[in-house]
């Protein structure tokens, strides 16, 4: 049995439904229930303000299918269907669901469908771990005829402008300017200490000073996070707060 707790949602527009999911969640040790939610809308709302790692969630609900729903997920949250139509299994699938439940089903269908997604869980938590142990140092830049080697630990942030970057230093007052984009930059950084959070940059996670509503504080300077960025970054201070 996995020793991670997985935190979920269950979405279903039939109470019946979310009873008895519940049910089953409460009973899984490896499993918190966060929230149960009438609609995809509703649930949408929840994990804006709360990411989760996994929604049971049904598929035929007015307003917004799971189908269309899945598709609007943060990248780190999955997803198992629960419902009473099989011709969806082809789109569950295409949707990288971890299962798909077909109503009416019994606890042990939903403990296979449950142990499913505390393996990739599992697998997911050691492949950061892995990360962690094995990532980069530092990077060199070619700035000014002189490739310089940066130590990732002394950047505070990026600043992308068109094909340039202004990389911020601890104790420097002056960027190190590079001809680079964000998007290649990016591939390279160790995700565990870096995040895209707007168009034009990416933050250093731990030199971030305050975070205020939509805004990061880093060495005086505000950093908004975009819409496009925020479910990841809140996921970040969700893990990441007391």
């Amino acid at each position: 049995m996995s020793n991670i707790k997985i935190t979920c949602v269950i979405v279903d527009d039939e109470p019946m439904a979310l009873n008895l999911v519940e049910s089953y969640v409460n009973k899984t040790p490896f499993l918190s229930l966060k929230a149960k939610c009438n609609s995809a809308i509703e649930a949408m709302e929840f994990i804006k303000e709360q990411p989760v790692d996994l929604l049971f969630l049904d598929i035929q609900m007015p307003d917004l299918s799971g189908i269309e729903f899945s598709k609007m997920l943060p990248k780190n949250t999955r997803v198992i269907f629960t419902t009473a139509f099989d011709q969806y299994a082809l789109e569950g699938f295409k949707v990288e669901a971890l299962d798909y439940l077909l109503k009416p089903f019994d606890y042990a269908e939903f403990l296979v469908a449950a142990n499913k997604a505390s393996t990739w869980f599992s697998l997911i938590k050691e492949k950061k771990q892995s990360n962690v142990s094995n990532q980069k140092e530092f990077l060199f830049v070619k700035s000014e005829y002189k490739q310089l080697r940066i130590k990732l630990a002394d950047v505070l942030y990026f600043e992308g402008l068109k094909d340039y970057i202004k990389i911020w230093l601890k104790n420097n007052p002056k960027p190190i300017l590079t001809l680079m984009s964000l998007k290649s930059l990016e591939e390279e950084l160790p995700e565990t200490n870096f995040m895209r959070v707007h168009r034009s940059f990416i933050v250093s996670l731990k030199n971030i000073d305050v975070i205020e509503r939509s805004q990061i504080i880093i060495n005086d300077q505000r950093i908004t996070v975009s819409e496009q960025y925020k479910p990841r970054f809140l996921e970040f201070i969700t893990n990441n707060s007391l």
